[in-house]
């Protein structure tokens, strides 16, 4: 798993929304640093936070625990969490889950 970038999208204003790019395996030895980083991006986040999916290749059970655990904090904090560039493999999971209610998926 790695945080390819997070940054505003549309440019640096502090309301834009902050995109973050995944990649790689989300699986038992990368959730506990995912969670991390993804937390230090919510401090910098206002509004909405989005969640560029189209470069991960695994998502096991922790990283769906790792999102819903963000997205209770980013709710909290008034912060939308949203996902992008989900593949069809992430859709199934979503979809099986339960969970593709539970986020927005923005194309």
């Amino acid at each position: 798993m790695t945080v390819i970038d997070h940054a505003p999208l549309g440019g640096a204003s502090a309301s834009a929304p902050t995109l973050v790019r995944l990649s790689g395996d989300i699986d038992i030895f990368t959730t506990a640093r995912l969670r991390q980083r993804l937390l230090n991006c919510l401090a910098y986040s206002s509004g909405l936070l989005v969640l560029d999916l189209s470069q991960v290749t695994f998502c096991g059970a922790g990283g769906l625990g790792v999102m819903i655990g963000l997205q209770g904090r980013a709710k909290a904090q008034g912060i939308t969490l949203a996902l992008t560039g989900v593949a069809p493999r992430m859709a199934r999971l979503l979809r099986v889950t339960g969970l593709d209610h539970r986020f927005p998926v923005m194309a």
